[in-house]
């Protein structure tokens, strides 16, 4: 069984070799999803009875390991210098320095990498992060999927 929860932010981000707008710094409203696979958990009496993860532990997870970091934040690349330098003379600015570039593809592999070590198999039912999602725009998103994350 495969369920998803979906959370969002604001964050601002630049793609310092982009050939069109996206050079600029800008920012966007993400949507993050996140797809657990599992059984369904047997549990009579328990709170979890019938579930793969509760979506209230889902949102919890995914909340404290990615989305209340990335949130209001501006996600830079390490090596986009003239940007996290202007960023450190902003006192108290929330920046996160990415070693990769932020794009909609690089986010939701970091991402993917983050939650995947988060999410663990509490109930012997299997449990594992099988997708992420970030849409970038309501049109465009990437997926970082299980077979294609792991390095």
């Amino acid at each position: 069984m495969r369920i998803t929860r979906r959370l969002e932010f604001d964050a601002g981000h630049r793609i310092p070799d982009h050939a069109s707008q996206c050079r600029h710094l800008h920012g966007h409203r993400y949507v993050l999803e996140v797809t657990l696979s599992g059984d369904i958990i047997k549990a009579d009496g328990q709170p979890v009875n019938g579930m793969v993860m509760d979506f209230a532990d889902v949102k919890r997870i995914a909340n404290e390991q990615v989305v209340s970091r990335w949130d209001h934040a501006f996600l830079v690349y390490r090596g986009d210098s003239l940007v996290v330098d202007f960023l450190a003379t902003v006192p108290g600015h929330k920046t996160v320095v990415l070693d990769v570039v932020p794009t909609a593809e690089n986010l939701a592999a970091v991402a993917f990498r983050i939650l995947d070590a988060a999410y663990q198999d509490i109930y012997g039912n299997h449990l594992r992060l099988e997708r992420v999602r970030l849409y970038e725009t309501p049109n465009c998103w990437a997926d970082a999927l299980r077979d294609e994350s792991r390095s």
